[in-house]
């Protein structure tokens, strides 16, 4: 199943943007694990759209609905379900779209694979709406990696062509939780204004502007992993293609790492207090696939909203011809740092599934 990830922890989300509800299914969560609600729910309101104009204008409360799989607050071993419903949806600003696709956007593509049948509104199933159970997946698994010393947290390296400050070798808690706790997901304060300034002014000139998340997860034992294709790289970054408008992602030192000598790429092994670590981590904590022990870090891309406001160029699929589209309803200038709390998700619950399968004493 496409919208399904996960070996143990089997985790699927389901629904469409302008549908009644969306929602996610969780099978494999360990049984008695206390879930803090009014912390899960603070964890979905970072993603929240309507928030500001740095944002779209449609305004969910994102509050999630429980079906199974919790009671009194801790999980009893079954499915965990749970729904959240849409209730600000203006679906007659796509009435257009089923004759002319959006540049950029999946509404050609899902329209040759099922033949016009789908539900395209506001997205659909592609939408970046479908973000919100994939937090109510992360936030849960969280909380549970928590417990275990385990801790993923994110920021907004950067929008378009302004950088935020990275993440030191050895992040702390702390600094995931001060990044969060803040209106706008960066560590350095003056490069995140730059940053908005860039978003405003994209959206002063009808158009979106892209930008880079860094996460990172610390206190993870090393030799968590597979060798090729079980890998802790292949099994995160299957998983964070899957968030929409995801184009790219990195391990580590990723690409750069390319353009250097192995003298100057290698991490040096030391010993440390008594544990094996390297000096330095291009490797993103990661090697072979399996981790070292060291802070797992990955980049991932995120294009430009390609709903804008400008004229685009594109086809009427009745008449077979050029046309000219555009877009109308209410569209993220940047989806990049509403998507900041999602990448933490999304890590959050491959790395929660990596431990339950390796059952390395962690449960």
């Amino acid at each position: 199943m496409s919208s399904e990830f996960g070996n143990i922890l089997r985790v699927s989300v389901f629904g469409q943007s302008h549908g009644k509800a969306i929602g996610v299914n969780m099978d494999g969560l360990p049984a008695g694990e206390a879930i803090d609600l009014e912390e899960l729910n603070a964890f979905l309101d970072r993603r929240k759209p309507g928030k500001s104009p740095l944002s779209t204008a449609r305004k969910e409360s994102d509050t999630p609905v429980f079906l199974s799989g919790l009671e009194n607050g801790v999980t009893c071993g079954f499915p965990l379900c749970a729904i959240i419903e849409n209730s600000d949806q203006h679906s007659s600003d796509y009435s257009e779209l089923a004759d002319k696709p959006r540049p950029s956007h999946a509404d050609y593509t899902a329209r040759v694979k099922w033949s016009g049948h789908a539900d395209m509104r506001g997205g659909g199933h592609f939408s970046g709406r479908l973000t919100a159970p994939l937090c109510i997946a992360g936030g849960i698994a969280k909380q549970i990696l928590a417990r275990r010393g385990i801790f993923v947290g994110a920021h907004l390296a950067a929008v378009g062509t302004v950088d935020d400050a990275p993440f030191p070798l050895r992040p702390t808690r702390e600094l995931f939780d001060a990044v969060a706790a803040k209106p706008f997901p960066v560590v350095d304060d003056e490069a995140g204004q730059r940053m908005q300034s860039l978003i405003l002014e994209a959206r002063q000139d009808l158009d979106s502007v892209g930008g880079i998340i860094e996460c990172a997860a610390i206190g993870l034992p090393a030799g968590l992993g597979d060798p090729m294709f079980g890998g802790v790289e292949n099994r995160l970054a299957a998983a964070l293609f899957g968030i929409p408008a995801v184009k790219g992602v990195e391990f580590g030192l990723g690409f750069g790492s390319a353009r250097l000598r192995g003298s100057e790429n290698n991490d040096p092994f030391t010993v440390e207090n008594g544990a094996v670590v390297t000096a330095s981590n291009r490797s993103g904590g990661i090697l072979g696939g399996i981790t070292t022990g060291m802070p797992v870090t990955l980049r991932a891309a995120i294009k430009p909203t390609p709903s804008i406001s400008k004229p685009q160029e594109t086809v009427s699929l009745s008449a077979m011809e050029n046309a000219e589209l555009v877009i109308r309803g209410r569209h993220d200038p940047c989806i990049a740092h509403r998507a900041v709390p999602v990448v933490e998700a999304v890590t959050a619950t491959v790395l929660l599934d990596l431990l339950l399968e390796g059952n390395h004493g962690t449960f």
